[in-house]
């Protein structure tokens, strides 16, 4: 009996053990992988907090698929929706929706050191780690400096749009203060943080003529849309534009050219367009063009009917939302940095350079290369998701592409289609957001177990190019 009882003990050990190794090999190690591990647990979070009864107007709670769509598209700041967020959601709904736009466009392992600073008052060496590559931090030392900056700068920016969007509320539309309040908050947190959620069923379409409405969440989105490492930048070296930094000077000059080109081609495509802009003042055309220009590529605003406009000015806007913002910030896409590299890298082979220089300095090869990977595997990416739709759906090209552009761009806007495709196709709407929010490198590194290092090179060769 005692020789049964000890290999029992023996064998219950040896199972503890081995669950234990296996619990080690599953947990993240890498910093990418981390950051992923750390997005999925919070949209798992959003997800049954959204399926409770009290977040669901009427009877009865949300299904499993309305619920991981919508905290997917919250964590993740893109702001497409498969129901009408001011009708189906509760005050507690729309809280959740809230918090988690705050926690998605923070950073989730940002916001999760950030806390535990505040608790623990000390910072562990992963969490630096981790922090570190989500905010794209120089080294691990001064991510405790650049978090708080981080958060300064986000309740900041957030607290005077909060203000100024009450006030209007208030005055230009007689809503009482509390609701007031409650409408001054969700969408500067929407607006800051680039999600385009709003709490009124049209989005901003009733405010298209309403500068008061219209320009202050156009500036919180653009300096959402900037970039920390921009804004930080900024505050230390605004009267030195020379000491600013290569991705400084890159993201600021790329955002004005896209912001003018963009307000510019809306306009003049939209300008008859009595579903849009036609039946507006020129003066109010201009300023819908320059709103629907500045949220096309971050945010997923509309104060105009996106499904009424032009299918060239989709093709346009598609352009938009695939280049994005700043890197390192709440903005989407594949980064205004990403397409000025590959721009700069362009007009060198075209005058036969030797080196690519961009603003006096010389671009490093690495960053050649990287650039080449992402654009390619997003547009990858896009065109099978896209091939994929239009066959399990029976909506068209144009439509499905802008879906899916906006969605792996975490842009969020939306032909009016998103609510009518097939489970599966939300579903792979839902992969597009978290894949473009995490970023097609950190995704792939994250899911990339091992390393093996290069001990030898094959010897060179050039193949017929063109």
């Amino acid at each position: 009996m005692s020789a049964l009882m000890g290999n029992f003990s023996s064998a219950w050990k040896g199972l503890l053990l081995g669950f234990r190794t296996f619990l080690r090999w599953l947990a993240p190690k890498h910093p990418a992988q981390v950051i992923v591990a750390g997005f999925v647990g919070a949209i798992a979070a959003g997800t049954f907090l959204l399926m409770l009864p009290v977040a669901k107007q009427g009877p009865g709670g949300a299904s499993l698929l309305e619920s991981l769509f919508t905290a997917t598209s919250s964590v993740c700041v893109t702001g497409l929706i498969v129901v009408d967020t001011p009708v189906f959601w509760t005050p507690f709904g729309q809280t959740i929706i809230m918090v988690l736009i705050q926690i998605g466009g923070f950073g989730v392992m940002s916001f999760g050191t950030v806390l535990g600073v505040l608790v623990a008052r000390r910072l562990g060496l992963r969490s630096r780690l981790s922090a570190a590559a989500e905010t794209k931090s120089t080294g691990i030392g001064d991510v405790r400096l650049v978090l708080l900056g981080v958060l300064k700068i986000s309740l900041g920016t957030e607290a005077v749009l909060a203000l100024v969007l009450t006030m209007r509320f208030m005055t230009g539309y007689g809503y009482g203060p509390g609701k007031a309040l409650w409408l001054g908050v969700f969408h500067s947190v929407s607006s800051f943080n680039n999600a385009g959620f709003a709490l009124f069923s049209d989005n901003l379409t009733g405010f298209v003529a309403d500068p008061w409405i219209c320009l202050p969440i156009a500036v919180a989105v653009i300096i959402g849309g900037l970039g920390f490492p921009v804004l930080f930048e900024l505050r230390r070296q605004y009267r030195r534009p020379v000491l600013w930094s290569m991705n400084t000077k890159l993201v600021l000059s790329g955002s004005v050219v896209l912001l003018i080109a963009g307000t510019a081609f809306i306009v003049a495509v939209e300008w008859m367009n009595p579903a849009t802009l036609g039946h507006l003042q020129p003066g109010e055309r201009i300023l819908a063009g320059f709103f629907q220009s500045a949220i096309t590529r971050t945010a997923g605003f509309n104060s105009i009917d996106i499904g009424q406009m032009h299918p060239v000015s989709w093709m346009g806007m598609d352009i938009l939302m695939f280049i994005g913002g700043g890197p390192a910030g709440t903005a989407g896409g594949l980064k205004i940095t990403t397409f000025s590299v590959l721009f700069f890298i362009l007009s060198t082979e075209v005058r036969s350079g030797t080196a690519v220089n961009i603003f006096g300095k010389r671009l490093s090869r690495a960053v050649h290369r990287q650039a080449i990977t992402v654009v390619l595997l997003a547009i990858a990416l896009v065109v099978v998701s896209t091939m994929i739709l239009m066959l399990i759906s029976g909506f068209g090209q144009e439509k499905i592409l802008f879906e899916v552009v906006s969605a792996f761009a975490t842009v969020g806007l939306s032909t009016g289609i998103t609510a009518g495709l097939p489970p599966a196709g939300q579903v792979i709407l839902i992969i597009l957001m978290l894949v473009g929010r995490l970023g097609p490198v950190t995704l792939g590194s994250a899911l990339a177990l091992r390393r093996r290092p290069i001990l030898y090179e094959f010897p060179k060769e050039r193949p017929l190019i063109g």
